[in-house]
């Protein structure tokens, strides 16, 4: 029933479009360009750069979820009249309207995916990350060597010391998923605790830890000759720190944070001297006393029912995972299109808006200059308060946790830590692994507040219920759509802006029990 009607409405289109050749040249005549825009957000920004040079309107009704819109008749009659047509890009909208688009825009009219083409301006997209316990550092082990050595050289490595607040532990996943175990602390460590490795190799590793807090992990590193059983080179020793489950910046702080990409503990073996360092895949090293790796709180797992895990404690206990590198980054081929959270971004996308409409009416190009340099002004103002207000929450509070992984760029622009979300987009039911990773990371951070989107307040949802059972705030976060007419403070772009600002320096100052 759906997809009939919505091939109607392109069918009933397609008819305004023929036989009301008319209507569309009364409305040339005004001298206005007729501009259509997908978003209640995208509407607004290209309304300030057209000014009133352009008539704009928008497809999806302020208070509209995009991930979920369905075009109506109405719509389609809009993009089949319009000059240019503007959508976000980066597969935020859904196929039905992408599909419409194509199907109904007359020839001539400017299609534009504003966060697409906004690259060329500096903009620049965050990849998203298929299963965000994956968006961490991949941590192995690594024997890079400079100087001949015999062919027949291998490097052991061993765990000799490790304290913290839990068990470690270390493993490889075989063919068919079965663990082989490197290190565990759980047992005792024994000269069982080790790993070999031929010169010039690495390995991935997956590693986990019971609880949160530091850890110290102190590892041994030796060649030998393997035919010969002869010591090639002797021993040298270095202590890694791991913060599991807590802010590194109140745990560790001044140190050097390693949380992202792929990083290996290297035996580095140079002649004359030998050392253990932090390897990533760009230089320079880092000094493992003077740097931590992290594992966030979206790491957590409960413990596999297979009798091959029980190393790591007991079936459906918690554990911090920190997964095995896979080769190359774990993502969908998509990149996140909630570019709206970076004001920066926004700038871009005004140049994009002013270069469409000036190639669509040079009569009026000067305008559509003068008006986008007044909007950058107002953004420029806008960006300026936002910094100021995370800059006004305390280092250790500048963690957001919302209800869906929507606001990477807010936090790469303004330096807030996405530290929890319910599920990776809104339209996946969150799994009781879900539920077990935002508990953890709202204990665990002592987070003051969480932020939920005005559409879904006042009703019951699995971040509220969390926060209440923890007395946590519950506090406002536009996402995806300015506040219809009379429903909110946030009616435009900027005021959304304002309100997100406001909502954070207040919400994440101190905790206050609810």
């Amino acid at each position: 029933m759906r997809k009939a009607a919505a091939l109607f409405a392109v069918f009933a289109a397609a008819g305004l479009a023929a036989c009301g050749t008319g209507n569309a040249a009364t409305l040339a005549d005004d001298g206005r360009l007729k501009v259509v825009a997908s978003t209640s957000i995208l509407a607004d920004v290209v309304g300030n750069v057209a000014g009133d040079a352009a008539d704009v309107s928008t497809l999806m009704p302020s208070g509209v979820d995009p991930h979920t819109y369905e075009p109506r008749l109405h719509a389609t009659r809009d993009i089949a009249y319009a000059d240019a047509v503007f959508t976000n890009g980066l597969l935020l909208e859904p196929q039905s309207l992408t599909r419409t688009i194509d199907a109904t825009a007359r020839p001539g009219a400017a299609v534009v995916k504003v966060a697409e083409d906004a690259q060329r301006y500096g903009f620049n997209p965050i990849p998203l990350v298929e299963d965000a316990s994956l968006d961490t550092v991949w941590l192995g082990l690594k024997v890079v060597t400079r100087g001949d050595l015999p062919p027949t050289t291998v490097a052991d490595f061993r765990l000799t010391a490790a304290d913290g607040p839990g068990e470690a532990s270390a493993f490889v996943l075989g063919t068919f998923g079965t663990p082989e175990v490197l290190l565990n602390t759980r047992d005792g460590l024994d000269t069982s605790d080790s790993t070999t490795l031929p010169v010039d190799a690495h390995t991935h590793v997956s590693w986990a830890f019971s609880a949160p807090g530091v850890y110290h992990l102190t590892f041994a590193s030796a060649l030998r000759d393997a035919v010969a059983a002869t010591d090639v080179r002797e021993e040298v020793e270095q202590t890694v720190t791991v913060v599991v489950g807590v802010d590194a910046a109140q745990a560790a702080p001044g140190k050097q944070v390693i949380d992202h990409g792929h990083v290996d503990i290297a035996t580095v073996l140079e002649p004359g001297a030998s050392r253990i360092v932090l390897r990533g895949d760009a230089p320079p090293d880092a000094d493992p006393g003077d740097a931590v790796v992290v594992v966030p709180n979206t790491t957590l797992q409960p413990i596999p029912p297979e009798r091959s895990f029980r190393f790591l404690g007991n079936p459906g206990d918690e554990t911090y995972l920190l997964p095995q590198a896979v080769l190359g980054r774990h993502v969908h081929g998509e990149l996140d299109p909630h570019i709206w959270h970076d004001v920066a971004s926004m700038k871009a996308v005004v140049n994009v808006v002013r270069d469409t409409l000036s190639a669509a009416d040079p009569a009026h190009s000067e305008v559509f200059d003068a008006n986008a340099k007044a909007y950058q002004a107002q953004l420029d103002e806008v960006d300026a308060a936002l910094r100021a207000a995370v800059e006004s929450v305390p280092e250790a509070n500048r963690n957001l946790v919302t209800t869906h992984h929507g606001y990477s760029y807010l936090g790469r622009a303004y330096g807030m830590k996405i530290a929890g979300f319910v599920t990776p987009n809104p339209s996946v039911q969150a799994s009781p692994r879900d539920l077990m990773a935002l508990t953890r990371t709202l204990e665990n951070l002592d987070v003051p507040a969480v932020f939920l989107e005005p559409e879904l307040q006042g009703r019951s949802n699995e971040l509220t219920e969390t926060a209440a059972h923890l007395g946590i705030r519950v506090c406002t976060i536009r996402g995806d759509s300015l506040d219809p007419p009379g429903a909110g403070p946030a009616t435009t772009y900027v005021d959304m802006m304002r309100a997100n600002a406001a909502q954070i320096s207040e919400c994440l100052k101190e905790r206050t029990t609810q």
